[in-house]
């Protein structure tokens, strides 16, 4: 596979990612309005997906177990940190602070791993930091944080903590020195967020709670099943297998760009499923956002 070809099917992962990561909000917000909390959504989409992934990762790591064993800690920082820990971290920032501000904030990720990579010797060149800068407006123009309730520094800590598991993942991810393979540290990580999450009940961080009667998905009564796999398979583990694959081909820093079209995919389906029509400032956004991460790609061409 040559080196275009592997960008170009990096690209095209990161967009199915992208686009399945975005139908999170649907089906999780299909159970949070029939009595689940956040924190039990999260629980059973970590555990339908981990319990998915668990025949292919068994394929993928069948002669070399002692992968598992030897980065063990990968698997733990990567379940702990950017599957539990990014989405408590979420879940406790909208409880003080607006949704499209905690979301921006989450974002700043992007930041951090440019950052990241500067310490690591890859200082970013002008056209990388004007299009961080444009995708970081159009990021605004869409999720447009409202101001209508006080701004809460608890709230935009909380924020800044799912900002690091975010960078986090995309670092990890795309990582391929450990030798683990996608699915494997995808079910390992899952596994891991699963039982995080748990403690962190345990511990009265996040709330437990579920129902077990049908739900309203895109305008009709549906089981409970339903969303409950849709959460698991379609916006959990096809996108964090596909996620691990795309940063992989592209790198952290193209990937997470490439990432933010998660934000557009879920205006989409917002759109298609709930009936939010977007608007003309969130249509706006997008065009910017897709000029954004088009000048971060053509300086990764150029250099």
């Amino acid at each position: 596979m040559t080196a275009s070809s592997a960008k170009a099917g990096g690209f095209g992962l990161s967009l199915l990612s992208a686009a399945s990561f975005s139908t999170s909000g649907s089906f999780a917000r299909s159970l949070t309005n029939t009595g689940w909390s956040p924190a039990a959504a999260v629980a059973i989409r970590c555990a339908v997906a981990a319990l998915l992934l668990v025949i292919p990762a068994i394929i993928e790591i069948r002669a070399s177990w002692s992968v598992v064993v030897r980065r063990a800690r990968t698997i733990v920082i990567y379940g702990a940190v950017t599957v539990a820990g990014c989405q408590v971290c979420y879940f406790n920032a909208i409880r003080r602070i607006p949704v499209g501000l905690a979301l921006l904030v989450e974002y700043l990720g992007i930041v951090l791993i440019v950052g990241w990579l500067w310490w690591r010797g890859q200082r970013p060149r002008r056209l990388m930091v004007i299009g961080s800068l444009v995708a970081l407006v159009g990021l605004w123009l869409t999720i447009a944080p409202s101001s209508d309730r006080q701004l809460d520094p608890v709230g935009v800590l909380w924020a800044l903590g799912a900002a690091v598991g975010l960078a986090t993942y995309f670092i990890l991810s795309a990582n391929t020195d450990d030798g683990l393979p996608p699915a494997t540290l995808a079910c390992g990580g899952l596994i891991v967020g699963a039982a995080v999450v748990i403690a962190a009940s345990w511990l009265g961080i996040v709330s437990l709670h579920a129902g077990l009667g049908d739900v309203e998905l895109a305008g009709h009564r549906a089981p409970l099943w339903l969303p409950v796999l849709g959460l698991g398979l379609v916006a959990t583990a096809i996108p964090y297998v596909t996620g691990i694959q795309a940063a992989r081909r592209l790198g952290p820093k193209l990937a997470s760009f490439v990432s933010l079209s998660e934000v557009l995919f879920a205006v989409t389906w917002a759109w298609l499923l709930l009936g939010e029509l977007p608007s003309l400032g969130q249509v706006l956004g997008g065009a910017i956002i897709v000029i954004g991460v088009a000048l971060v790609r053509i300086d990764e061409v150029m250099r």
